[in-house]
């Protein structure tokens, strides 16, 4: 009897010692959350080049979700239904980094918006992937926080530091950037180490007249509930309206974490699916916008398993591109197959120009 009193006082002691651990992290996480003004100025570091926006000239815009160079072909990943954290490996990232750049670089694009850059975080290793690839494409960078926590607390072994977001590079010349928060789907205590998106803002003025070319580069959420989906569209929406009332030409895109138009029906999913991604509309638009993508190959693949190429089975979306004000003349969008080698996305370019 005494032995079992014993072990009941080690237990409460232990049970005790674990829920002041947790008070003390949520105290602390609490303490030091992530709270981003609703606009805040990015600064923009120049590139090689800072050529003039002009109207009737052809420009290519690059998007792509880089997954932190940590989700190549090998990989998976828990929040998706598989079991990875973080790459195996540093050499891992750095290869990815490294050939991801390759593939950007061959499409010699004047503008690339990159989503999931990791620029001080544990689970690709502190690489400073925003300005490896500024450097690397000799481009001019602005550069806004999507992610930024000391410590996610979660799965085990935990994810740890995170600093992540979005990187706008650019070959013309920009006048503003800015980070414009969108709202946060999530209430405490998941919010205090989860995602606070936004949007990156970047206004290039013409070399003709006033206007202004907007270039809005995005990366919005992904398991929120529709209504989460719905009040960041709505709010990009306003943001577009506005300055195409004051004359200005408008390109939004990036990763939506939203399957485009018919695209579901050329890649369905499968009877019962870990993530189902949200769906864009048409008839949701604003008049006078419409939407550029590629749906000849997925833009995204599942994370739920490693992935050995063969695309037999796989499930995958077309959940990356454009949206673009009528202003703005659609010459090509292409996906650039590269088989989710090196992250679970793929590159899409568009051509345009502004009339």
């Amino acid at each position: 009897m005494k032995k079992l009193r014993i072990l009941f006082k080690v237990l409460l002691i232990l049970l005790g010692v674990v829920i002041l651990a947790v008070a003390i992290v949520l105290g602390w996480l609490t303490a030091t959350e992530y709270k981003p003004a609703d606009v805040e100025t990015v600064a923009v570091t120049a590139g090689a080049r800072h050529d003039s926006v002009q109207t009737g000239k052809l420009y290519r815009l690059a998007t792509l979700n880089v997954g932190y160079a940590g989700l190549g072909r090998d990989e998976d990943f828990f929040m998706d239904g598989g079991k990875g954290v973080q790459p195996k490996s540093e050499a891992e990232v750095s290869d990815n980094l490294s050939e991801l750049l390759s593939a950007l670089s061959l499409q010699a694009p004047d503008i690339c918006f990159l989503q999931e850059t990791d620029v001080n975080s544990k689970r690709s290793y502190y690489q400073d992937e925003s300005d490896y690839f500024a450097r690397g494409l000799s481009m001019g960078s602005a550069f806004a926080y999507n992610y930024r926590c000391a410590f996610v607390p979660f799965p085990w072994p935990p994810i740890g530091q995170v600093e992540s977001g979005i990187t706008t590079l650019n070959n013309l010349e920009v006048s503003e950037a800015t980070r414009e928060s969108l709202p946060v789907p999530f209430s405490w205590p998941l919010r205090i180490a989860n995602l606070k998106r936004c949007l990156l803002v970047e206004r290039l003025p013409l070399k003709q007249g006033n206007q202004s070319l907007v270039l809005v580069n995005l990366h919005l959420e992904a398991y929120s509930s529709e209504d989460g989906r719905k009040a960041q569209m709505q709010q990009l929406f306003k943001l577009m309206k506005t300055e195409v009332q004051n004359g200005n030409y408008v390109i939004a895109g990036g990763d939506f974490n939203q399957a485009f138009p018919g695209t579901l029906e050329k890649y369905p999913l499968p009877e019962n699916p870990y993530w189902v991604p949200g769906l864009l509309s048409e008839e949701e638009l604003p008049d006078g916008f419409r939407f550029a993508f590629d749906m000849s190959t997925p833009t995204c693949r599942a994370l739920d398993k490693p992935y050995d190429g063969n695309r037999t089975g796989l499930v995958a979306y077309v959940i990356d591109g454009f949206i673009v004000s009528s202003n703005v003349k659609v010459n090509s969008v292409k996906t650039i197959d590269l088989n989710f080698r090196n992250t679970d996305h793929q590159p899409v370019v568009m051509e345009f120009t502004l009339q």
